[in-house]
C-alpha cells in the first residue's frame, strides 16, 4: 500500500506561512559533476572507468520535523535521469525540519503492479524512465553503466550494474536544518564514485542484476547511504513550465480519430498541438501514397515503407533517378511513443521526419514550395485540406501535421504474444525458452546465460526508443554524432523496435543483414571493443556464447512478435 497521508501533515498543513521545497537532484564525484564522455575518472584498484548511465527512483519521501513529528508525502515519486533531475515537495509548515529521507526504488506493491497503468509524464511510466524491461518483473531501481579498462589494457570494457528487487529497496535519510518560509532549493548529490566503493570491475565482475545472493548488488547497497549528501540550500523557486500548445489549425467541427490500446501498453505522449482527427489521418493517408510530393511525381512515402509493415524489403531505398540512399528505411509503426525520429536522431517531431525524405536529394528530391504548388493545383486536395483544417490551406506545416496525424495510427499490438498474455494463443516449449533467453542477462560468474536482448529492446514496445553502439563493423555514417556533434555519440543509431522483425527484412540502418540468423551471429560472436560501444555489449566482448539450440529457441521467439494482421 502507498503511505497515508499522516495526521501530523494534515494537521500542519493548515497553518500560514506554508512554503514549497523543491529538490534538485545533482549526480557528482569529488564534489564536482560528472562529466559523460571518456575514461576520465579512477577507482583505487586504478582502473579506469567512465559514467554513460545513471538513471533511478526515488520515492515515498518523508520529512521529520524537530518535534520529532513525520511529515510522509504521499504518491511521491520522481525518475532521476543522468543529468540529475528536480522534484517539488507540496506548501509546507513554517516547522524546522530535520532530515529528508525518501527510498531507492518503488515499494513492493507497486513494484509488482501493471506498469501501464501510468499517465505519459508520470514517473513510473516505463516508455519515460526505461527501468521496466521484463513484462513478468519489476522495475530497475537504479541503472548505472559505463565503460572501464584496467591499468593493462589498451581498450575499454562495458560495465552494467542494475539494482532490483524488493529486499534491495533502501531508505535513504540526510539530516537537514532548514525551516521553509520562502521557497527553497536542497541540493541533493549522489557520489557516482562513492556508490562503486570496493568494487572491482575486474575483479568482482562487470554486471549486475540484482539476484539473490550477488555480492555486487549487497555492495551497491551498503554504498547508497553514504553516497548520497546534502550538497546546497538555498532560496528560490523553479520556472513555471510552459502550457501545452494549443491545436493548430483545428475544422470547424473537428471529430477525433478512435484509437484503443492493449492494457499491458504504456500510455504515450500524443503531440497537444496535432490531435488525431479523422479529416486529418484521411489527408495524411492519401498524402502518404502522393507520387506528386516526389520530384519527378515517380515515388510517393510508400514506395519506401511498403504495405501493412511499411517497410522496405530492399537493402536501401532507390530514390526519383533510382539512385540508392545511404540508409535502409526504417518500418513505420507505433509511433507515438518515440521522441526523436531517423536513424540518427535528426527529426525532433514526426512531423519533421515525414518532410526530409520529401527533400533529400537522394530521395524525393523536391521543394516544399513545388509540392504545395502542385498539391493546390489538383482539384482533389482543396476540399481535403478544408476539411482536416480550419483555413483550409494548404502550406508545407499542414501537410506535416496531416502526414504525422496518420503515422500515429499506424500501431500493432496483437502479435501471437499479446495473444498469449490475453489466453488468446499459447507459445510452444521452444518460443518459451527463446523469451526466457531475450529477457534473461548474461552473467556467467552467477551461473546465467542469457541473449541479454532486453536492456535495449526490452518492454512492451521492444525498443528503448534510445540510441546504441551495437558493434557494427563501423563506415563512414557517424550515426547521432552527426546530429549531435558529439564524439561520444560515434555509431550510435536508433534502436528500432523487434515487433514484426521477422517481417520487416533486412536489419540494420544500412541493411548489412539479410537474415535474422546473421542478426543473431553477430550478437553472439566476440565483438571490437570501442570507446563508444554500448556497455551491455562490452561487458561481454567474447559474445553471447549461445548454443544451436538457444539461437533457434530466439528466433522462434522473435517470430511471435509477428502481428498477423501486417502480414
Amino acid at each position: 500500500m502507498r503511505h497515508p497521508l499522516s495526521i501530523a501533515f494534515l494537521a500542519i498543513t493548515s497553518l500560514a506561512g506554508a512554503a514549497p521545497i523543491h529538490l534538485d537532484f545533482i549526480h557528482e564525484i569529488d564534489g564536482k559533476p560528472i562529466l559523460i564522455d571518456s575514461l576520465r575518472y579512477e577507482k583505487s584498484s586504478s582502473e579506469a572507468f567512465s559514467i554513460t548511465r545513471l538513471d533511478w527512483l526515488a520515492t515515498d519521501f518523508s520529512l521529520t520535523l524537530e518535534n520529532g513529528d513525520t511529515l510522509t508525502i504521499p504518491d511521491s515519486t520522481a525518475f532521476i535521469t543522468t543529468r540529475g533531475g528536480t522534484f517539488s515537495l507540496p506548501d509546507l509548515p513554517e516547522e524546522k525540519i530535520t532530515a529528508i529521507s525518501f527510498h531507492i526504488g518503488p515499494d513492493e506493491e507497486t513494484n509488482h503492479s501493471d506498469p501501464a497503468q501510468y499517465a505519459a509524464d508520470h514517473p513510473l511510466n516505463p516508455n519515460l524512465n526505461n527501468l521496466h524491461w521484463d513484462w513478468q518483473g519489476g522495475y530497475i531501481f537504479l541503472a548505472m553503466e559505463g565503460h572501464w579498462r584496467a591499468p593493462s589494457a589498451r581498450l575499454p570494457g562495458g560495465y552494467a550494474y542494475h539494482f532490483a528487487n524488493d529486499p534491495n529497496r533502501t531508505t535513504i535519510t540526510l539530516p537537514l536544518d532548514l525551516t521553509p518560509r520562502n521557497e527553497s532549493r536542497i541540493a541533493i548529490a549522489l557520489d557516482a564514485q562513492k556508490l562503486l566503493q570496493a568494487l572491482s570491475f575486474e575483479k568482482d565482475g562487470t554486471t549486475t542484476h540484482s539476484r539473490e545472493g550477488d555480492p555486487i548488488a549487497a555492495r551497491l547497497k551498503a554504498n547508497l547511504q553514504p553516497a548520497f549528501r546534502i550538497a546546497a540550500i538555498r532560496e528560490g523557486g523553479i520556472p513555471t513550465p510552459p502550457n501545452p500548445p494549443a491545436p493548430i489549425d483545428l475544422p470547424a467541427n473537428p471529430e477525433g480519430y478512435p484509437i484503443t490500446l492493449p492494457k499491458h501498453i504504456p500510455l504515450p505522449a500524443l503531440p497537444s498541438d496535432n490531435p488525431l482527427l479523422t479529416t486529418r489521418v484521411a489527408l495524411g493517408e492519401k498524402l502518404f501514397h502522393e507520387t506528386q510530393l516526389s520530384k519527378n511525381n515517380s515515388i510517393s512515402c510508400a514506395s519506401c515503407h511498403q504495405g501493412e509493415t511499411m517497410s522496405d524489403p530492399r537493402k536501401l531505398s532507390l530514390g526519383t533517378e533510382g539512385l540508392p540512399g545511404t540508409r535502409h528505411s526504417m518500418p513505420l509503426f507505433n509511433l507515438a511513443w518515440k521522441t526523436s525520429f531517423m536513424w540518427d536522431g535528426s527529426a525532433p517531431t514526426l512531423r519533421d521526419q515525414a518532410m526530409i525524405p520529401i527533400q533529400h536529394h537522394l530521395e524525393m528530391d523536391e521543394s516544399l514550395s513545388n509540392i504545395t504548388a502542385k498539391l493546390k493545383a489538383d482539384p482533389t486536395y482543396p476540399p481535403l485540406f478544408t476539411a482536416a483544417f480550419g483555413s483550409g490551406e494548404i502550406t508545407p506545416e499542414n501537410i506535416g501535421l496531416a502526414l504525422e496525424n496518420f503515422l500515429l495510427t499506424r500501431l500493432s499490438f496483437d502479435s501471437k504474444l499479446d495473444q498469449s498474455m490475453k489466453g488468446q494463443a499459447t507459445l510452444t516449449d521452444q518460443e518459451k525458452r527463446g523469451f526466457e533467453l531475450f529477457f534473461t542477462e548474461s552473467e556467467p560468474r552467477m551461473g546465467k546465460l542469457g541473449a541479454d536482448c532486453f536492456h535495449c529492446h526490452g518492454g512492451a514496445h521492444f525498443t528503448d526508443h534510445s540510441f546504441h553502439n551495437n558493434g557494427l563493423t563501423p563506415t563512414a555514417d557517424l550515426g547521432l554524432e552527426k546530429t549531435t556533434g558529439k564524439p561520444t555519440d560515434r555509431y550510435k543509431f536508433s534502436t528500432p523496435s523487434l515487433r514484426n522483425i521477422a517481417l520487416t527484412a533486412p536489419y540494420m540502418h544500412d541493411g548489412r543483414f539479410a537474415t535474422l540468423e546473421e542478426v543473431i551471429d553477430h550478437y553472439n560472436s566476440p565483438i571490437p571493443l570501442s570507446e563508444t560501444l554500448d556497455p551491455n555489449l562490452a561487458k561481454h566482448p567474447q559474445g553471447l556464447g549461445l548454443s544451436t539450440d538457444d539461437k533457434a529457441a530466439l528466433i522462434a521467439f522473435l517470430k511471435t512478435l509477428s502481428d498477423p494482421d501486417l502480414k
